[in-house]
């Protein structure tokens, strides 16, 4: 059944379309990255050379090469979400060669930029928090990120244990649920779209140059229990950052899951309206968060408008909440961190438990 969102005579999406590119006209500006980002791609990029270069040519005493691990699984995470998430949504330049080269910052990482542009970008975007279809909240059966999904036992725990499982989602992803979309060509219950034979290479051998990069080279230069314990030190604090900053974006206590109708798989509402109900954003006034999320704390402005550059997300969010207001359309955000992480822990707790 194919899922269909709601039409409506007076569209808020449409209105919303509108008055964001007509501040770009009139601002005379381009809606892609601008001299920060870039800024930001170079500082993250040489951060990341640099400590790789530290740690593997000159193996530093065991507690900073240690602090240093967790430096690079930092800069991972900043990577990840200021140059490859812009390059991947075609945002991070009006060029396309460097929003292929941004995207690609993944593949080089460990990850691969096919499956991602079609879990994240075709299929979550989409369908954002509808179980069954979006497989960000796929987690069974370790965990029940909704109530229509089933309930086991250890979900009575989650909200206790989930630290542990948000830690192991980076090495998971590069070495166990990448390979296990290749090789299903389901992507959770969505098929994967064909793969053609530049698709096929480029996985297999960005793999397997990640391979040598972040595990072959570093055990033939420091040995094989130095390199394990930054790899996991590395990759241990990436997985919890991506994870973290990925789930206080849809499951808290106040974003919605709505289902469709299972006679015509019909949603109750339109799109924008159904991407302002299961988004969250968190923190907006934190400069800081901004600059090392790549504005993935403005996850409304993000889902309503994907092709934006996070550079932009502070000015049209202005527009985004009054429009919202004026057409009764909720609007949620959580003003620190610490906050929309205890409503994440509570609503894990919440779901854990209930019927």
């Amino acid at each position: 059944m194919q899922l269909k969102f709601a039409q409506q005579s007076k569209s808020f999406h449409a209105e919303l379309k509108n008055r964001v590119n007509a501040y770009f006209d009139t601002k005379g500006i381009e809606s892609t990255g601008n001299g920060l980002l870039y800024f930001k791609a170079i500082l993250f990029s040489v951060l990341l050379i640099a400590l790789y270069i530290h740690l593997v040519f000159y193996t530093p005493a065991t507690w900073l090469a240690i602090l240093e691990s967790i430096a690079v699984g930092g800069v991972i995470s900043a990577i990840g979400f200021n140059v490859m998430h812009d390059g991947a949504h075609g945002s991070f330049s009006r060029h396309k060669t460097l929003n292929v080269i941004a995207a690609y910052s993944l593949n080089i990482l460990g990850g691969s930029s096919f499956m991602w542009n079609v879990k994240h970008n075709i299929i979550h975007h989409a369908y954002t928090n509808i179980d069954g279809v979006d497989d960000d909240i796929n987690i069974q059966p370790w965990m029940r990120m909704s109530t229509t999904q089933k309930k086991y036992a250890i979900h009575h725990y989650q909200h206790r244990y989930f630290w542990v499982l948000y830690s192991l989602l980076y090495v998971l992803w590069i070495f166990v649920l990448d390979y296990t979309k290749y090789f299903r060509k389901k992507i959770g219950g969505m098929p994967l779209k064909k793969m053609h034979f530049s698709d096929h290479l480029t996985f297999w051998v960005f793999k397997s140059i990640h391979l040598f990069i972040f595990v072959g080279f570093p055990i033939y230069k420091v040995g094989f229990l130095p390199w394990l314990v930054g790899f996991l030190s590395a990759t241990v604090f990436a997985g919890l950052v991506l994870s973290i900053v990925f789930q206080l974006a849809h499951t808290v206590e106040h974003t919605h899951f709505p289902m469709p109708s299972e006679e015509d798989g019909k949603m109750s509402d339109e799109w924008a309206v159904h991407q302002l109900k299961t988004t969250a954003n968190f923190s907006t006034e934190s400069k800081l968060i901004s600059f090392l999320v790549g504005g993935l704390n403005f996850q409304v402005e993000h889902h309503l408008f994907p092709k934006i550059s996070h550079i932009h997300y502070p000015a049209i969010s202005k527009i985004i909440r009054s429009t919202c207001e004026e057409f009764n359309v909720p609007y949620i955000e959580y003003p620190k961190m610490r906050v929309a992480l205890r409503s994440h822990i509570a609503y894990l707790k919440e779901v854990g438990r209930a019927a």
